[in-house]
């Protein structure tokens, strides 16, 4: 069948194998053109492995280290009538280039938060690798089965305290926006922690603990964003970010654990980039659109795949030999000869640098204002973000025919599937 990209809000309902493997290629031969990661694991499991920034973890950790990985998803197989979802065309298509360079890649695919998924791992760890040297937990889901109660928990998207009213952007109508959100409920907020919080980081790393699966000097990460000024009334200070600072406090328990092994836990703040989950955030798309627009000009603009090479650098960068926190690069120096800090006050790991630097967020700040519905094109880079969020789903990709022909039912070998 001929896919064509069919858009309802912020998701594209159609997906395109050919293209989301074009896509996969890339990022890999992104990560093979860079300096090997001398000191990089070996054995890795990642969670949330499909898509956006733990792909990207995944990739630069096989072909950048070649390390064994074994992933972690819950993805949707295409038919012969109807495409499945861009994380099985990844993934696929992941496996396809790991089993070319001769590295071993399995796949779980399944509710990540559930007892019975976790178990498989551990089983699969210990038939097949032993033990891991690296845990990358990357879930972004919208709901969660506690695997203890069985309720089924949903996240929300509002602030805390006050109301807001947030400019935003509607990438389909191209127009802009204001849209009104009430404060979240106490229980709103408990149930965004619940999900995105970091409660099922630690059960992970306590059941793999438990089961004697991690190695000696094993990391851990998890992903957060912490941006600025206009993010940060819907993101950090809002039911998100409460969920985020969760993450905070929960890290601290697993780098005591993860210490008496040598080894380390720490969360790692990303920069912005078009996610499903960051195109349904009020305000995100228009503030990608400007960050684009700036970053690009200023010649520092990063993707997935950009910010993972340079979050593995700070992870193994440094001391040869020692603890994993040996091993973490401090600081560097950026284009502009100034001392980058890459670990914060809180101990998190500052990948985001680039995005941060005081002139980059000014000349957001003041662009921001200055946007109107009939400037749009000219002030920020909206062409920039809508060709970033149809790649999400394998559209737009260079070398692509998406006139020609193509089987939606693409399998992934290696696969243990427990959906």
């Amino acid at each position: 069948m001929v896919i064509k990209p069919r858009i309802r809000g912020f998701i594209c309902v159609t997906t395109h194998p050919t293209g989301c493997d074009a896509a996969v290629k890339q990022q890999i031969d992104y990560i093979s053109s860079k300096p090997r990661i001398v000191n990089g694991p070996k054995r890795v499991l990642v969670i949330g492995a499909s898509t956006g920034y733990g792909l990207a973890a995944r990739i630069t950790a096989a072909f950048g280290s070649d390390a064994a990985t074994l992933g972690v998803f819950f993805e949707k197989p295409g038919s012969e009538t109807k495409p499945g979802s861009a994380g099985w065309y990844n993934s696929a298509a992941f496996h396809k280039y790991a089993d070319q360079a001769g590295l071993y890649a399995k796949s779980i695919n399944g509710d990540a938060f559930s007892d019975e998924v976790k178990a498989q791992v551990i089983a699969t760890i210990k038939a097949d690798l032993g033990e891991v040297d690296q845990v990358v937990y990357s879930l972004a889901s919208p709901r969660r089965r506690h695997p203890k109660t069985g309720e089924v928990i949903n996240s929300t998207l509002k602030p805390i305290g006050a109301p807001i009213t947030l400019r935003g952007l509607d990438t389909d109508k191209e127009k802009l926006t204001e849209t009104h959100l009430e404060p979240a409920t106490d229980e709103e907020i408990a149930g965004t922690v619940a999900v995105m919080g970091g409660e099922d980081w630690q059960m992970w790393i306590d059941a793999l603990a438990d089961a004697g699966v991690l190695a000696n000097g094993c990391t851990t990460t998890a992903f957060t964003y912490v941006g600025e000024e206009i993010t940060q009334a819907i993101y950090w200070n809002g039911s998100i970010g409460a969920a985020k600072k969760d993450l905070d406090l929960k890290v601290l328990g697993l780098r005591e654990k993860l210490a008496k092994i040598g080894g380390d836990a720490r969360v790692s703040v990303l920069k912005a980039v078009v996610t499903q989950a960051s195109s349904a955030i009020p305000t995100m798309p228009l503030y990608l659109s400007l960050l684009f627009k700036v970053m690009k000009e200023k010649g520092t603009h990063e993707g997935c795949i950009e910010q993972l090479d340079v979050l593995y650098d700070i992870l193994y960068g440094g001391k040869d030999e020692g603890t994993a926190v040996d091993r973490l690069r401090r600081e560097l120096i950026d284009g502009d000869g100034r001392t980058v800090p890459l670990i914060d006050a809180e101990g998190r790991l500052r990948a985001d640098y680039k995005e941060m630097v005081p002139e980059v967020q000014a000349d957001v700040l003041a662009l921001w204002p200055q946007v109107t519905n009939e400037n749009l094109y000219q002030i920020s880079d909206l062409a920039g973000y809508k060709a970033d969020f149809l790649r999400l789903f394998g559209f737009g990709v260079e070398g692509v025919d998406y006139d020609a022909d193509v089987d939606p039912d693409v399998k992934i070998d290696n696969l243990v599937d427990m959906t």
